[in-house]
């Protein structure tokens, strides 16, 4: 009977820490019902695609965002806003240019930040396409720069399916670009250099 005892309580305290491990704190679940988000699993060719953190002016690749997930000390989630979710699920089999956005939740002691993605893996060589949808034709001009130096890159071998757009702390957007949030506190290393078009070494 102890024995019995003995191992229904190493069950029940297995089961505690593996709760609190999968748990999200109660911060982190008030942002995302007020934001609408529930979780969400990328795309395989977005999660394995390279990253830019600049739309208009890009200066790096930033690699894998598996790798970016993965470098973040916090715990980490996928999310979507169910509003975004309901846009992919009617597309259905349509063709032509898409994207949506996809928030990486860092469950911090004391905050949470998100890292707002766009997911371009659907139609990477699109994207121009997609930005005229906006923009008309203020989109050639004003993103003629980024296009070709993006498509050097690709012929380069470093395609880009992913940027990361926006980062929010706490549920304010940070007025700092994406590009130097990466550079600076996170240190997480480009891996191509648009403006040298030539790779990086680490």
């Amino acid at each position: 009977m102890r024995r019995i005892g003995s191992v229904l309580l190493g069950v029940a305290i297995v089961f505690a820490i593996c709760s609190a491990v999968g748990a999200s704190s109660e911060q982190a679940m008030k942002l995302r019902s007020q934001n609408g988000l529930s979780e969400f699993v990328p795309p395989e060719a977005f999660l394995n695609g390279n990253f830019l953190a600049d739309e208009t002016d890009p200066a790096y690749i930033f690699g894998k965002v598996r790798d970016f997930a993965k470098s973040l000390s916090c715990p980490t989630a996928w999310l979507i806003e169910e509003a975004e979710r309901k846009r992919i699920e009617s597309r259905g089999q349509q063709s032509g240019p898409v994207e949506y956005s996809i928030y990486l939740e860092a469950d911090c002691a004391g905050k949470v930040i998100y890292y707002i993605f766009v997911d371009r893996s659907f139609n990477s060589a699109q994207w121009l396409e997609w930005r005229r949808q906006f923009h008309k034709s203020k989109a050639e001009p004003h993103y003629r720069e980024a296009k070709t130096v993006l498509d050097q890159a690709a012929q380069n071998g470093f395609a880009v399916d992913a940027e990361l757009r926006f980062v929010a702390l706490n549920g304010d957007l940070l007025l700092k670009r994406p590009e130097d949030v990466l550079a600076g506190e996170l240190k997480f290393q480009p891996i191509y250099d648009l403006k040298k078009n030539q790779a990086l070494t680490k």
